[in-house]
């Protein structure tokens, strides 16, 4: 499966019923606008994309436009976001649906979010179940969560995500209730027929010293980013550090695909994460650009999970440099060849992203697009289609 992926806000812009819209106008980042304009370009963007052979799309049906007060369904979301399904299939293109990423609607972060076990199992089944009667018929594919592992420290460990807050037990909490949404979703999901795949953000850890802190620092990334969600995927067990483990055997092998996103391998010198490799050079974002560090999580997954089909949910780099991005997918693609060689099952590459759109903090600033705001193809889209139509 050849495929790309964006979101809600970043390529229509903050719905004006979410937590995000909010946040934008507190000055906490830039304003998103009208995203790229995919909400009124789709139809053009769908047949350019079918164009380079990348017949796959994820992008996520925004919770706050659907529902943008506590059980009050828009009528005129839902027609629009059955126009998106319907001329993405007219088009060639399968549409993957991610119910959240990243983003909430007022009413529902006002009341706790996913601090809230209640509003798990009501008010987030609820949608779930909403979702899947009025969109299933369209769906290709599912991928209920954008970045299940990375959201608790998005929102609660300081990163700049709403509601802003720095609490150890709040952003624990957030994780351990954010994992079950996700499985249990997925779960619901099934249901429609269609293959459920997970959003993880993955990254493997490379110790630069010996220290007993750098040995700490590396134990306690994989008991955050990996271990929990892996456990629960494999063994039944919801485990995050800091909490007692939950047993939930129903939820072992939700996902037909064990999917992720990659965009770096994380060094760690003195107990403290730093870029690597320590002489790459740097994204936007502030990461180290190592399109190589890919092949260490797909055989780490393989070595925890053999014979779990498994997706590349999202790979690509920010850059204003379109040789580098050409550069960085070549290596990307070999990386992936290897890995099949050997015997690891990998049933598709979606690219981050398809157009240029909002970079969250980063406004308009960082580039991941294979196409530009103008809708001008970039080279390095050559890169993947030459793949693609192989």
């Amino acid at each position: 499966m050849w495929g790309t992926g964006a979101s809600s806000t970043q390529c229509e812009g903050a719905a004006p019923a979410s937590d995000w819209w909010d946040w934008e106008r507190e000055g906490r980042a830039p304003l998103s606008g009208n995203g790229n304009g995919f909400a009124d370009r789709f139809a053009d963007d769908f047949a350019a994309l079918a164009e380079l052979g990348l017949t796959h799309h994820r992008l996520s049906l925004e919770w706050a436009r659907l529902e943008p007060e506590e059980g009050r369904h828009d009528d005129t979301a839902v027609s629009h976001y059955r126009d998106i399904l319907l001329s993405a299939r007219d088009a060639g293109v399968t549409p993957w649906v991610c119910l959240h990423h990243f983003t909430l609607p007022r009413w529902f972060a006002r009341v706790g979010g996913f601090l809230v076990e209640r509003n798990r199992t009501t008010h987030w089944r609820r949608h779930v179940e909403f979702v899947a009667e009025t969109f299933g018929d369209l769906v290709g594919g599912w991928k209920p969560v954008n970045e299940t592992n990375y959201y608790a420290t998005a929102a609660y460990g300081g990163r700049g995500w709403p509601p802003g807050h720095r609490d150890v037990d709040e952003r624990a909490l957030a994780a351990e209730n954010i994992h079950l949404v996700t499985a249990e979703a997925a779960v619901a999901l099934g249901t429609t027929g269609a293959p459920v795949a997970s959003i993880l953000g993955l990254s493997c850890e490379v110790a630069l010293d010996d220290r007993p802190e750098t040995s700490a620092t590396v134990a306690a990334l994989q008991g955050v980013n990996w271990n929990a969600g892996i456990r629960l995927f494999r063994d039944g067990v919801l485990h995050v550090p800091g909490l007692q483990p939950i047993e939930r055997p129903d939820l072992a092998g939700c996902f037909d695909l064990l999917g992720f996103s990659y965009y770096a391998t994380i060094g760690v010198a003195e107990g403290k994460m730093v870029p690597y490799p320590v002489d790459a050079a740097r994204s936007p974002l502030g990461y180290g650009i190592d399109p190589a560090g890919l092949d260490l999580v797909l055989s780490r997954l393989h070595e925890q999970l053999p014979g779990t089909p498994l997706l590349i949910a999202e790979f690509g780099v920010g850059t204003d440099d379109d040789a580098v991005r050409s550069s960085y997918l070549r290596e990307g693609l070999r990386t992936v060849h290897d890995a099949l060689a050997r015997g690891i099952d990998i049933r598709g590459l979606f690219h981050w992203t398809a157009v240029d759109n909002y970079e969250w903090q980063h406004g308009f600033d960082v580039r991941f697009g294979l196409i530009d705001l103008n809708r001008q193809v970039r080279p390095s889209a050559e890169v993947l289609a030459t793949e693609a139509r192989a």
